[in-house]
């Protein structure tokens, strides 16, 4: 602690409870804000729950977006667009210190996902699913990929392909919709929607291939959900054996539609959903949203609602509704023994944080907890990690020192958070202390 601002010295000694310093009764209540602040600065910037750390693994990397760990510690991070030329970067902790200090990099093709199953690194670019071989000692073999998948949808809206893989030989994709609310004219005040939706046959929710087969197109695939916006949180659950994912939700109620809804409700509708899914499901995307506040399937403006109407009979329910607008960019379930047994085979969230709540205070640049008891959420959610942002102010108003983006858990039991803003990656452990 010797490089420690003096002034944390005694907000640590408080939070421990040491009396060294005390100087009467009332010297060791701390305020809560100055608690969160000694906090951070013991977990790399974090504020955390009691008994969890934080240290930097890695900084400065780019626009790191998702994360995926091998089983002897190596860290891979994708990036959304080059750092030195190069798009995916490998860490590890050679010196066994808690930060990585052997870098490397490989691939130059922007993306977001990322994902290690059965001897194979995968990855994507905004068209196209790579797989790299893994060697015995999970090095890859060869910075040229074969292509598992080509030739993907993407227009300049919703791109990344976020994918996660299952223990049965399966890939899925997400296929984000280029649309807000598929109008006629997109983001246009007024405009109707297409009815049927026309973006739905090639977009807006999740494509399943095979990992075995090579050089697949649309026509090897099946749409598994469809009704889905854009999903970036995309997670196998091994412990349900089905897909879960996290929808960002659409914008701009107010803009569009001021008529039927004030800058009060756009700022906080409709819900950011968590899914699980399963062949065949339907969110029901673009003719309905979520409102968290009525627990209910509303039709959207652009298809005859009027904020109040309900719909969406043959779409399914959301397991758990968010605050709208905090953009989940990546889901994670737990399935380690390092963390508390109340974590066990809960899912972890990472919110980007929004941009479109104004009036109202921005939200997110979080990470989230959600308990799960018998493959069913069992409470509710809690904010786990905190303070990316920086302070509460830069949250509301937006200017956030981090963004966090992808999360992924390490053999050990602790978690990898990055963001996309600095390039920052954390490691979360648990000690009880």
């Amino acid at each position: 602690m010797k490089n420690l601002n003096p002034r944390y010295l005694y907000l640590i000694a408080a939070l421990c409870g040491n009396a060294m310093l005390a100087c009467g009764e009332d010297s060791t209540r701390v305020a809560p804000a100055f608690v969160n602040e000694a906090r951070a600065a013991l977990s790399g910037g974090l504020v955390l729950p009691e008994g969890f750390q934080a240290a930097v693994f890695a900084d400065g990397l780019g626009a790191a977006r998702h994360l995926a760990v091998n089983n002897n510690g190596d860290v891979y991070v994708k990036l959304a667009s080059r750092k030195n030329g190069q798009t995916i970067i490998r860490l590890r902790d050679a010196k066994h210190e808690g930060r990585a200090s052997d870098i490397s990099g490989f691939a130059n093709y922007k993306g977001t996902g990322i994902a290690i199953k059965n001897g194979y690194l995968y990855a994507s670019s905004d068209e196209d699913i790579y797989r790299y071989k893994l060697d015995a000692q999970n090095n890859v073999i060869s910075d040229k990929p074969e292509i598992v998948v080509k030739g993907l949808l993407s227009r300049g809206e919703h791109e990344a392909k976020a994918i996660a893989l299952d223990d049965d030989g399966n890939l899925y994709v997400n296929i984000g919709a280029y649309s807000n609310a598929c109008q006629v004219v997109d983001r246009k005040k007024g405009s109707p929607g297409m009815n049927p939706c026309p973006i739905l046959d090639s977009a807006g929710g999740i494509w399943q291939f095979k990992t075995a087969k090579l050089n697949q197109t649309y026509g090897d695939g099946v749409r598994y959900a469809t009704g889905l916006r854009n999903v970036v949180g995309i997670r196998w659950n091994t412990a349900t054996h089905s897909l879960f994912v996290m929808q960002h939700g659409r914008d701009q109620l107010h803009d569009l539609f001021p008529d039927l809804y004030d800058s009060k409700q756009s700022a906080e509708l409709p819900a950011e959903c968590m899914y699980e899914l399963h062949k065949g499901s339907n969110c029901g995307w673009p003719y309905i949203y979520y409102d968290q506040f009525r627990h209910a399937k509303i039709l959207a403006p652009e298809f005859g609602g009027d904020g109040k109407k309900t719909a969406g009979g043959d779409a399914q329910d959301p397991v758990v509704a968010f605050p709208g607008h905090m953009a989940p960019n990546d889901l994670l379930f737990y399935s380690g023994s390092q963390f508390p047994a109340k974590y066990r085979n809960g899912a972890f969230i990472a919110f980007h944080g929004s941009w479109n709540r104004a009036p109202e205070p921005q939200k997110g640049y979080l990470v989230a907890f959600v308990p799960f008891k018998d493959g069913k959420p069992s409470g509710e959610w809690e904010v786990f990690a905190d303070n990316f942002s920086g302070s509460p102010e830069q949250t509301a108003s937006g200017r956030a020192d981090h963004r966090p983006c992808g999360l992924a858990e390490g053999p050990d039991g602790s978690i990898y958070v990055c963001d996309d803003n600095k390039g920052t990656v954390w490691k979360i452990t648990y000690s009880g202390k």
